[in-house]
């Protein structure tokens, strides 16, 4: 079977900055250089271009400098797009710009129940048929047992105990329906056990390399894209057949981002089982 042309959504970083502090890693006295970001973030267009992704651009917005943390959007199922509903006040201004997104690009919007908190890919992420969904410090569980009623699918929530690592995707990164890069000091004991138990091939990385972003990793393929500064992840997935890439973020992690952060998989994450599976009617509501 010919799986889909990689589409990738992003957004240009025109008003992208610290202007708030919702994660250890802002600090509105340590500004990003607007100029350099733009130049790195064209970089990261440049380089997931030239592995064969299409990139797609939800416009910027005055007044949301973290629009361009598209994994944030929402979690992508088939043609659904299950929005994010922020817990940060500063973020909730994005939900109806990424709505509007969605469908107008032909995807059907399912939104949250209004009392769940739910931070997209960010903070759910597949690999093979199950859902690894992280909670506590973004989303609640409550929403990883609503997505689970509303894809119909297994749903493992995992609780995230260090604030650094507030998202998921900045500590567990599924390569393929059965590896998975993570950091096992982001998560509680429960979660450790039940990561190892679900998933056969893990790539664990060192302190150092989890603080530079080493698990927010986009893949395309057998290829894998990190920020600079991962050298020891980057000689394990050579020996495991993938083609690792590096390239510079410097000035998105001051926000707690980085290569994944920055993107949303619009035909869904390569571990994803979903992906080869026919398209299934809908319960969800726009």
């Amino acid at each position: 079977m010919t799986l889909p042309t990689p589409r990738i959504l992003m957004c240009r970083p025109d008003y992208y900055g610290i202007e708030y502090e919702i994660n250890p890693w802002m600090n509105r006295q340590r500004q990003a250089d607007r100029t350099l970001a733009l130049a790195q973030w064209q970089a990261l267009v440049d380089l997931l271009g030239g592995l064969g992704a299409q990139i797609e651009l939800v416009p910027p917005v005055a007044g949301l400098p973290d629009l361009v943390f598209t994994a944030n959007a929402g979690l992508i199922f088939h043609q659904r797009a299950i929005l994010s509903h922020f817990r940060p006040r500063q973020r909730q201004g994005e939900e109806e710009v990424f709505a509007a997104w969605f469908a107008s690009h032909g995807f059907q919007v399912v939104r949250p129940p209004s009392e769940h908190f739910f931070e997209g890919a960010g903070d759910a992420l597949f690999c093979g048929a199950t859902l690894f969904a992280g909670y506590r410090i973004r989303s609640d569980i409550r929403g990883a047992q609503w997505l689970a009623q509303e894809l119909g699918c297994e749903v493992i929530p995992l609780e995230l105990v260090n604030p650094y690592y507030y998202h998921l995707d900045t500590c567990f990164c599924p390569l393929a329906p059965d590896t998975a890069i993570w950091y096992p000091p982001a998560f509680d004991a429960y979660g450790q056990r039940v990561i190892t138990q679900f998933i056969p091939r893990l790539v664990a990385v060192a302190d150092d390399e989890a603080r530079a972003f080493a698990c927010n990793a986009v893949v395309v393929g057998r290829h894998v894209v990190t920020n600079t500064g991962c050298p020891r992840l980057h000689e394990e997935l050579v020996r495991q057949g993938y083609t690792p890439h590096q390239t510079p973020l410097g000035e998105f992690v001051k926000a707690g981002g980085s290569a994944k952060c920055l993107t949303l998989r619009l035909d869904g994450e390569d571990a994803a089982a979903w992906r080869q599976m026919p398209v299934e009617g809908s319960n969800g509501s726009s």
